[in-house]
C-alpha cells in the first residue's frame, strides 16, 4: 500500500454536483477544494448518472424502449463479446493507445474529464493530488441489467467483463490527468456495498466481491495510482479495509459506530499506510445541511478521532492520513444546499489543520 500522499486533513469532494454547466461546477471545484481537484459529474445529464456513464464500451449493448441494457441473445453478441477482451489484452499491454478506445469515456460522458484537464493546464502551482472516480464493480454489475432485466453480475462473463472495463477506465483516467506530476486519486464508488448481507445481494459471497475490487484497485496501481473506495452508507467494513484501497471513504457522519467496530483491521489499515477520508459533513437531510455547523462537527470528529486514536494509532500518523469530504455526492441535493456543504467542508478542514 502506498503512503506518499499525506493530505493532512485537507478537504476533498465525491464526485457530483446538482449543476448544468461543467465549466461553473470547475470554479466551484476550485473555489472550495483546489488542493484536491477532480473532475465532476453532473447527474441532471443522463449520460453521467453511474450506469450510464460507464456503460459504452461493454459488448452487446443495446437502447431499445428507452433503456439501456446487454442483450446476450443478439446474434452479434458472441463475437461483441470476443472483440472487448482482445481489445482488453491488447490496451493492458499498450496502455498508451487507451485514448479513444471503447474502455476511455467518450465526449458526451466525459465532459467532465475534459474540464479539469482545462483547468488543470491553468493552475499556477501543482495541487497535492488530482482525483477522478469509476462506479464500483458491484454498483455497476447490480445496477447494469440484462434483456430479461436481471444484473449483469449473475452472468460470470458479463462480470469479469465489467471489471475489466472500469480497472482499463481507471488506467486510462490516470494516464490522462497525470500531467501536473502529483498523485492520482481514483475513487471506486460502491453504494451497493451497503446491500451486502441483505436479501438483495444474499446469494454474493465476500469472496466474489473481493476478487472484484481487488482487481480495479490492481488496476489502478498498476498506473502508479492511489485507489479510493467510497461507500455512503453501512456495509461489512472488512470488505473495504482488505480490498488492497490506499483510501477508505465513509459516513463519519451517521455510521461511525458501524465503521469503529472493525478497529483490528482499521489500526492495520492505517498502520500499512492507509487513508481514512472522513466523510462528515452530511448530504443526506437538508436539516442536517442546514443545522449543522463547523465548530458541531469539529466537536464530533475530535471525538471519533479520539476513539481511533485509542486503537492504538499515533496521532500524528491519524493526521497526516485523513481526508476530510462530505458523507456523499451532492448530486441530489439543491445547488443552495450542495454549496452549504462545500463551505462546511472547506470551513470543518480548515479549522482542523489550523487547531493542529
Amino acid at each position: 500500500m502506498s503512503s506518499r500522499l499525506q493530505p493532512a486533513c485537507l478537504p476533498m469532494l465525491i464526485g457530483s454536483i446538482p449543476l448544468d454547466d461543467h465549466p461553473a461546477a470547475s470554479r466551484l471545484i476550485m473555489d472550495y477544494t483546489p488542493a484536491i481537484p477532480l473532475w465532476v459529474q453532473l447527474p441532471v445529464f443522463a449520460q453521467e448518472g453511474m450506469i450510464p456513464q460507464f456503460m459504452p464500451g461493454m459488448p452487446g449493448v443495446v437502447e431499445q424502449g428507452g433503456k439501456t441494457f446487454i442483450d446476450t441473445t443478439a446474434q452479434n453478441f458472441d463475437a461483441e463479446l470476443l472483440a472487448f477482451f482482445e481489445d482488453y489484452m491488447a490496451l493492458s499491454e499498450a496502455p498508451e493507445q487507451l485514448a479513444g478506445s471503447r474502455f476511455a469515456l467518450a465526449e458526451s460522458t466525459g465532459k467532465g474529464v475534459a474540464t479539469l484537464l482545462d483547468t488543470l493546464g491553468h493552475l499556477k502551482d501543482t495541487p497535492t493530488a488530482v482525483k477522478g472516480q469509476v462506479t464500483g464493480p458491484i454498483t455497476f454489475c447490480m445496477g447494469a441489467k440484462d434483456q430479461d432485466d436481471r444484473a449483469i453480475f449473475y452472468n460470470e462473463t458479463l462480470r469479469d467483463a465489467a471489471v475489466k472495463h472500469l480497472g482499463l477506465n481507471a488506467r486510462w483516467q490516470i494516464r490522462t490527468l497525470s500531467g501536473p506530476g502529483c498523485p492520482v486519486i481514483i475513487f471506486i464508488d460502491e453504494p451497493a456495498l451497503a446491500g451486502f448481507g441483505s436479501s438483495e445481494m444474499i446469494s454474493v459471497s465476500k469472496d466474489e466481491i473481493l476478487a472484484c475490487l481487488k482487481e480495479v484497485v490492481d488496476a489502478i496501481h498498476t498506473e502508479g495510482g492511489l485507489a479510493g473506495i467510497h461507500v455512503c452508507a453501512n456495509t461489512d467494513w472488512s470488505l473495504v479495509l482488505e480490498s488492497g484501497a490506499d483510501i477508505v471513504n465513509f459516513d463519519a457522519y451517521a455510521y461511525f459506530d458501524r465503521f469503529i467496530l472493525y478497529g483490528a483491521q482499521i489500526k492495520s489499515f492505517i498502520e500499512d499506510g492507509g487513508i481514512i477520508a472522513w466523510g462528515i459533513v452530511p448530504t443526506l437531510k437538508p436539516e442536517e445541511i442546514e443545522r449543522e455547523t463547523v465548530d458541531n462537527l469539529h466537536a464530533v470528529w475530535k471525538d471519533q478521532f479520539a476513539q481511533v486514536e485509542a486503537l492504538g494509532v499515533s496521532p500524528e500518523t491519524l493526521f497526516q492520513q485523513s481526508l476530510i469530504t462530505p458523507s456523499c455526492g451532492l448530486g441530489s441535493l439543491t445547488p443552495e444546499l450542495a454549496t452549504r456543504v462545500l463551505t462546511l467542508t472547506r470551513g470543518l478542514s480548515e479549522t482542523i489543520r489550523q487547531s493542529k
